[in-house]
């Protein structure tokens, strides 16, 4: 197994596609939006595996002071095998001085992102205008 992770690599309509299907991300059925969300972001982040795309994930910044990781999902048979490590290692070498990072999270990603060092701002709640069913 040969992991290849890559910043600002081309990316694959439906290589693309196939990882938010297997992921079970509603942002699948919206590719129209979903491509060029991930193509015009700050940075785009992708793990392949022999060529095969199994992680991808992008950052949304101002480049100086804020980032905000909208999406990091790695292929569900890839999970544990420090893919998604891999990938947030590599924006952090874009991002790790910035004064703030932020992702939302849920489900099983809460523990690995808490992993990672993430944690929640002090009193800070989240706020949203979506209905947080999808992804």
């Amino acid at each position: 197994m040969s992991l290849n992770v890559q910043l600002n690599a081309a990316i694959d309509d439906a290589e693309v596609i196939a990882l938010y299907r297997a992921n079970h991300w509603s942002s699948a059925e919206k590719p129209e939006k979903l491509l060029p969300a991930l193509r015009n972001s700050h940075t785009l982040v992708t793990a392949r595996i022999d060529g095969r795309l199994v992680g991808l994930g992008n950052a949304i910044s101002d480049g100086h002071l804020v980032v905000y990781y909208p999406h990091m999902l790695v292929h569900p048979e890839f999970h544990g095998q420090g893919i998604g490590r891999a990938m947030m290692d590599a924006m952090q070498s874009v991002y790790s001085g910035f004064h703030q990072q932020m992702l939302t999270a849920d489900g099983d990603a809460v523990e690995f992102y808490r992993a990672l060092g993430f944690s929640r701002a002090g009193q800070t709640e989240p706020m949203w205008i979506y209905a947080g069913n999808e992804h």
